[in-house]
């Protein structure tokens, strides 16, 4: 099933100018895109056209399943003009590329479509001085982007810090200059990316293009701090938001990175609880930093944790590593788990506690006769020499699975933070809890 990827922001004028003038003079559909293959602008048709093109151009987004493709190719890291061999199944004709580069940085790439007669010296040397004016261009935008980019993100930062007068500070500024409203509903998200071989650059440009279009919706408006391969999104809502709305978002935003960076991508998303005014950002901020931890550790949750559904696992992953081990697990239990009892005895434990103590319940889903279920239970207090009538001893007992369920779930290769990294300045120290987002300028 094809996903739909959002077109990047519009280009200049000057920009636009330069890719109609190249069209005009080449007789052939020009399009620049962002270094995420997202369409910055284009010229008009040269008949030409092919399904990617229309569709884009009609609709505004681009299908994954092409820009995965144009990716998959290199053309990212490309330093050199090269051609884009066509997908005819996707309906994509081939393109004539070149990097679009000022000073180092991956701007864009100016694409021309290459079908018909081959492009002459001539015309490949007028579309390689109209990609150095582009780059000119882009670059004086990039410019004055960054500097508003590094604005925000400063001012994100001390929102989240541990800093309350720096807090305080960040929120009157945010408030007064129209950032952000002071409320009514605001939840912080934290998104982590590990396994990438190539730059972090080409990290930050995937999570900047995937959390884009969540910082201005219908329902909320946030705003987005990026730092290497961590990004952290706050926004406030009109309305609380449904949990469902913030899964389907989170799922967006990995469907993106997946499609931006390939399926080896690890990505882990963490999102804190509702605060009811931007003042709680920071709460919602160390909720989404437990959250994102619960998503490393917990493979269920498929890389994606929201504080609210943590249940008891919320309060487990606030302890640091060195203190999150098996000596947490009550003894009692771990007789039971390491020698002194059976699986089915480990088995018939669970579905006990999960269902309240209800011995009705317990032998039904168990398929099992009351007098059999009876002998097991009475075998579990024999081993453990706890009381299953007593409800402490039946806590003790649940939560105690919990963490040997916990300490034992495999550790992929997920994200290893929970927030932005707070490399080469003071502010919230790096802690077995994940790396802060909080710094100082």
């Amino acid at each position: 099933m094809k996903k739909w990827i959002q077109r990047a922001r519009p280009g200049g004028e000057a920009v636009q100018s330069l890719v109609d003038g190249l069209a005009e003079r080449l007789g052939r559909s020009v399009v620049l895109d962002d270094p995420l293959v997202r369409m910055i602008c284009t010229s008009r048709h040269f008949g030409d056209e092919d399904r990617v093109r229309v569709r884009t151009l009609l609709q505004g987004v681009a299908d994954d399943e092409s820009i995965r493709y144009v990716l998959s190719q290199g053309v990212a890291q490309w330093t050199r003009p090269g051609v884009i061999p066509g997908r005819d199944d996707l309906g994509l004709q081939p393109r004539y590329c070149v990097p679009v580069r000022e000073r180092g940085h991956m701007l864009g790439i100016l694409m021309v479509v290459a079908t018909g007669e081959p492009l002459t010296v001539a015309e490949t040397e007028a579309i390689d001085r109209t990609a150095r004016a582009v780059a000119t261009e882009m670059y004086a935008e990039r410019l004055a982007s960054d500097v508003e980019e590094e604005h925000v993100r400063r001012l994100v930062n001390q929102l989240v810090g541990t800093d309350s007068a720096q807090r305080c500070e960040a929120h009157r500024r945010l408030v007064d200059d129209g950032l952000l409203p002071a409320g009514p509903h605001v939840v912080v998200t934290s998104v982590a990316v590990s396994g990438q071989r190539g730059a972090s650059g080409q990290v930050a440009v995937a999570l900047r293009g995937a959390l884009d279009p969540f910082r201005q919706t219908r329902a909320a408006l946030g705003l987005l701090a990026i730092e290497q391969d961590r990004a952290v999104l706050v926004q406030v809502f009109e309305r609380e938001p449904a949990e469902d709305d913030l899964d389907q978002q989170c799922r967006a935003v990995v469907r993106s990175l997946k499609t931006f960076l390939g399926q080896e991508a690890a990505t882990v998303v963490g999102v804190g609880g509702r605060q009811t005014a931007l003042a709680g950002a920071w709460t919602s901020y160390d909720q989404a930093r437990v959250a994102a931890r619960a998503a490393r550790r917990l493979p269920q949750l498929g890389g994606i944790g929201d504080w609210e559904r943590l249940g008891e696992y919320a309060v487990f992953l606030q302890l640091p590593d060195d203190a999150l081990n098996d000596s947490l697990v009550p003894q009692p239990l771990r007789r039971l788990l390491e020698g002194g009892g059976s699986s089915r005895l480990e088995e018939t434990l669970r579905c006990f506690l999960e269902n309240a103590g209800s011995v009705p319940r317990t032998a039904e889903i168990l398929e099992v006769h009351r007098t059999s279920l009876y002998y097991r239970l009475r075998q579990i207090q024999e081993i453990t020499g706890l009381d299953l009538d007593s409800g402490a001893h039946r806590l003790v007992l649940h939560m105690g699975l919990r963490l040997w369920d916990l300490l034992r779930a495999p550790q992929g290769g997920a994200a290893g933070g929970d927030g932005l990294a707070a490399t080469g300045r003071r502010g919230r120290v790096t802690t077995e809890r994940g790396s802060s987002v909080a710094t100082e300028g």
